[in-house]
This record gives structure tokens, sequence and C-alpha cells, in this order.
């Protein structure tokens, strides 16, 4: 099932990539395309990645660096000897080659350091799972709102259309002298004021579509359209999750953590010892640089097979942190910065609880009598126009229901948007995943 899924959002996505004509879509394959798209969500995405290398880079800290190779070095003038004399007018040169293991073992760094990765990647995904929410979201709003102007645009036209009707008929009752000139002159000017609102909301469609394009990182020569037809209300089953479900406030308390184990480098680590280990073998020479004389006239060098092993056990302790604590401080002071964002996120998706519960309940009521009022217009429309044709309803009277009738037709496609929207808002700030 996934892979047919994946099939069908990749062949839709080619098909808008490359078309030049109007292409429509439905809200599900507005979300497939933003969660796989959006130039945003690529980006968190990104850093998420970068985080994930950073833990792999501190995992490396209990490993030995090894070397391999040959080095020289040359001296001219003097050189001293073993019992501390020094032989003047003397060349040396000394010529190592062999291989060696060098490690450095910071307990602190490694430890501490590494947890707090851990923790800071896995912030990284939190916070990478909320922009997606926020991007997909903004999507749906998006998708609606291009639904409602594309929807709009279609209830004009048709009344533009209903009104030239209209105007014919009125046009030929005018000649047959049963209307008056100016009432033709009114039905004009009522078709050119629904043409241009029909043009209107033609352009306002036009730039929602180019929004939504724009989220969904498309070519600029797509034109998207919504495949219904017409809007109807969603029902979710609200979520019971609180602020503690939000991805936000899971990459704010991660990101605590990863400070935590940081400030404990430089508290508990501060009496962690250094472990050095150095050793080498070599078949020639000394890798410190040791100088064998070559007294001229002596003749030719000899090889000099070394073997060295270097170990240190040390406690490298600070007594500025020790007396002033600035670094602990600074990490307090980071630790308090994220509690307070915290506290000041959860004050956030606390309101947004509450306004999308809000607009959901006002929503129902605003829909049924949105939808009330459509249909008592549409009814008075169509008897109006009867009556218009029985000569026995005033031109105006029929603009004034058509008004009325569009005005409703609005005010429940709005309801409809913005209900569906106000679903969407509940369920992210609820923590659920779109």
């Amino acid at each position: 099932m996934k892979t047919m899924r994946y099939v069908l959002v990749s062949a839709l996505f080619s098909a808008l990539l490359y078309a030049a004509e109007t292409v429509s879509v439905d809200l599900q394959s507005v979300l497939q395309l933003g969660g796989a798209n959006n130039l945003t969500i690529k980006e968190f995405q990104s850093k998420q990645e970068e985080a994930l290398r950073d833990l792999e880079k501190t995992k490396e800290w209990w490993l030995p660096n090894i070397y391999a190779g040959v080095k020289t070095q040359q001296l001219w003038g003097a050189a001293m000897n073993g019992n501390g004399n020094f032989y003047t007018d003397v060349d040396s040169d000394n010529l190592w080659g062999g291989v060696g293991v060098r490690m450095r073992l910071d307990f602190a760094e490694g430890i501490y350091k590494t947890k707090a990765a851990q923790l800071s990647a896995k912030a990284y995904s939190y916070e990478s799972d909320a922009e997606k929410n926020r991007v997909l979201l903004s999507c749906v709003n998006a998708y609606y709102d291009m639904a409602f102007e594309q929807l709009k645009y279609g209830a004009y036209k048709n009344l533009a259309e209903q009104s030239d009707l209209l105007m014919q008929q009125i046009g030929l009752q005018v000649e047959a002298g049963l209307r008056y000139q100016s009432e033709l002159l009114l039905a004009k000017g009522n078709h050119a004021h629904l043409k241009l609102e029909m043009m209107n909301a033609q352009s306002d469609y036009g730039r929602k579509s180019a929004e939504l394009v724009r989220l969904l990182n498309l070519q600029s020569s797509v034109k998207l359209s919504s495949a219904e037809n017409f809007l109807l209300p969603l029902d979710f089953q609200a979520g019971s999750g609180g602020d503690d479900d939000r991805a936000e406030t899971k990459a704010i308390d991660t990101s605590i953590l990863s400070l935590q184990e940081q400030k404990k480098s430089i508290t508990k680590g501060l009496w962690m010892p250094e472990l050095s280990i150095d050793t080498y073998a070599s078949y020639f020479g000394g890798l410190s640089g040791d100088v064998t004389p070559v007294v001229p006239n002596q003749g030719s060098k000899q090889l000099y097979p070394t073997q060295a092993l270097n170990v240190s056990l040390l406690w490298n302790i600070p007594l500025g942190e020790l007396l002033y604590r600035s670094n602990e401080e600074r990490y307090n002071a980071k630790i308090q910065t994220e509690r307070v964002k915290l506290q000041q996120m959860k004050a956030q998706i606390n309101e947004e609880v509450t306004n999308a519960t809000q607009d959901i309940e006002l929503g129902k009521e605003k829909i049924i009598l949105s939808k009330e009022a459509l249909n008592m217009t549409e009814e008075a429309l169509s008897q109006s126009i009867e009556r218009q044709k029985l000569g026995t309803a005033k031109p105006f009277e029929v603009f004034q229901v058509q008004q009325f009738y569009l005005q409703a037709q609005l005010n429940h496609l709005r309801a409809i948007s913005d209900y569906n929207k106000a679903q969407f808002a509940l369920k992210v700030a609820k923590g659920e995943t779109l």
C-alpha cells in the first residue's frame, strides 16, 4: 500500500513539475506533496542530518590516531654527546621510519558531551517534526483559501451568466413596450458589476493558487485548482493530547537535557583525568628527532631500531573555574532561557487549543445558519426570476435577491472553509501529526 501511494504521489509530482496548464489537486495530494517537497521541511531535515553527523563525530573520542611514514631532521654546527660535552663543527642528520599510535582520552568530554550530542540530535528531530506540522498546516490553509476563491469565482460566473439571460429577457420586454428603458440600463449595469466582481475573484483565486504552488515548491508555470466542486465540513475526533505531546515542547525539554549534560562536563567532569598514550616502533631513527652525530671521516651510519611508550594520566583542574564558575553560570543562564521558552511555548499552545476549539464550536453554528440562509435565498431567487418572466417583479428586486443569494453562498463557503481549517489547527495544537 505504501509503495502504491508513493508511486501515485511521484506520478502526480511529475505531472505538476512539468505541467504548463491548470492541474487539479485534492487535500490528500497537497499534504503528501507538501511533506515530500517543501523547502522549509527539507531545510530542517538537513539540520537534523547535520546533528546526526555531529553525534557520529562525538563517538570517535576514544579511538586513537595511527601514523606511519618517514621523517628527517638535519643539524649543522654543534651536537651534544652523552655526558654533556659538545662537539663543534659536527654535522648530524636523523631519518626515521616506522609506525605509531597516539591516543588522548578526555573522559569528561567523551562521557557527557557524547550524551549531549545524542540529546541535541533528538531535539533537532522534534524540531523537524514540529516544523513539518506547521508547514503542512500552512498548506492546508492555503488549499482551503484557494478552494474558497475558486468557488467564489464560480459563483460570480454563474450569476453573471444568469444576469446576461435576465438582461436579454428585459431587452425583449423593453422592445415589446412592457418595460422601461431605465430597467434595461439597470440590468446592464448589474451585469457589468457581476462581471467585474467575477474578474476580481479570478485574480484572488490566481494569487491563492500561486501561494500554494510556492508552499509545495512546484514550477511557477503550474496553476493549481481544487478537485472539489463544493466544500463539505469535516468532522475529526478531537485528540486528547496536551502541551507535553507537542513536538515543540519535546524539543525544548530535550534541549534542556542536552545543556545539562554539557554542564556536567565542567562540573563532575572537572575532576576526571585525561589519559594520554603515545607509542611507536621504528626500523631506524628516533621519532623525537634524537641526534645521531656524524663525525667527519668517521664512516657510514648505522641503523638504530627504536621502540617507545609514553603514558600519562593527568588531572587538569582550572582554578579559575573552581573560584568563579563562569562556565557553569553560563550554562545555568542558557538552561533558564530554555525554561522560559518552554513556558512561553506552553502558553502559546494553550492559546492555540482554545482558539481552535472556539472556532470549531462557532463554526458549527455558522454552517447551520449559513445553510439556512442559502436555501432561503436560493428559493427566493428562483421565485423572483419566475415573477420577472411573468412581469410581476421589478428587475431591481431580482438583482437585489441575486446579491443576497451570492452573499449567502460566500458566507456558507467561508464558514465551511474556516471550520475545516480549525479542525486541522486543533489536531496540530494537540500534538497530532498531519
